[in-house]
């Protein structure tokens, strides 16, 4: 059998909607423990190593994905890790920001000086475990939507809303900025490692969008442009993940933001079938 040749230009030629010579594999996320099962060689420590063993861990990665077929494999960096470690998206998290004083005080510079300090060497191992012919999906992890949530979690930032409207506006704008400086961070250091860009915002569930839509219009849909317009002006293809009965916002994901794939579709909500009928010929 012939040894697997990667070719990242499948995906984006899928991310493009564009009908590739190929059929791509994508995942969303690469679990170390599997991949340590797949290939028979510890991953999970390395992650933790120096930079030697992280460009070990990243070409185990790599090793695993060629394997199973893949052109790509997904890498990412969340925000969340600088904020509660994702306590406060799952729930588990108290809210950061109560007040304005909250707000103003909060080190936002100094947590993206810290995401720089811990990931930039995660990324520039990534990019010397890459053979010829792959590269990564993926960027800065989580959306705004999940980021925010991290900070407030839901239902504190529903109250917050209410009882410190001033301070719920202010929150979506630094967060939001806080957001586009790492994507800006991002393409101008690392954008050569991938093929094509992605964050996940899970926006829904099974019958809405977990906002209403006129918020996720107001507060989210211009800061997602930011990014996707600087991934654009790097020649990349953007790909968002959100999971939930999103509709209601689909149009404007499309052509305000102006994403070029979407990932997650549940059967839960309407087969793949309706998902292909309204929106197969605008995004891949």
């Amino acid at each position: 059998m012939r040894e697997f040749q990667p070719d990242y230009n499948y995906i984006i030629d899928a991310a493009y909607n564009r009908e590739a010579k190929r059929l791509p594999l994508y995942e969303h996320g690469f679990d170390s423990g599997i991949v340590e099962q797949v290939i028979g060689k510890e991953v999970t420590p390395l992650l933790a190593g120096d930079f030697a063993d992280k460009v070990e861990a990243q070409r185990r990665i790599v090793a695993c994905g060629l394997e199973l077929g893949y052109d790509v494999i997904p890498f990412e960096r969340l925000m969340t890790d600088l904020v509660q470690g994702g306590e406060g998206l799952l729930g588990r998290g108290t809210a950061l920001i109560k007040n304005m004083d909250n707000l103003e005080r909060y080190p936002w510079e100094e947590k993206a000086d810290e995401y720089i300090d811990r990931f930039d060497e995660d990324f520039r191992a990534l990019g010397e475990a890459l053979p010829p012919g792959m590269k990564a999906v993926g960027g800065i992890g989580n959306g705004l939507f999940e980021t925010i949530q991290d900070f407030v979690p839901f239902t504190e930032l529903a109250y917050l809303q209410v009882d410190e409207p001033d301070v719920y506006e202010r929150l979506w704008i630094k967060v939001g900025d806080f957001m586009v400086g790492l994507w800006d961070w991002l393409l101008n250091n690392h954008a050569d490692k991938f093929a094509v860009c992605r964050f996940g915002d899970d926006l829904g569930f099974r019958s809405s969008t977990l906002i209403r839509p006129e918020e996720i219009r107001r507060h989210i849909i211009p800061q997602f442009k930011k990014v996707v317009d600087m991934v654009h002006s790097h020649g990349k293809p953007f790909l968002l993940h959100s999971c939930g009965n999103i509709y209601d916002v689909m149009d404007d994901l499309i052509d305000v933001v102006g994403i070029d794939a979407k990932h997650s579709n549940e059967d839960a909500i309407d087969t793949f079938d309706v998902w292909v009928e309204r929106y197969g010929k605008r995004i891949g």
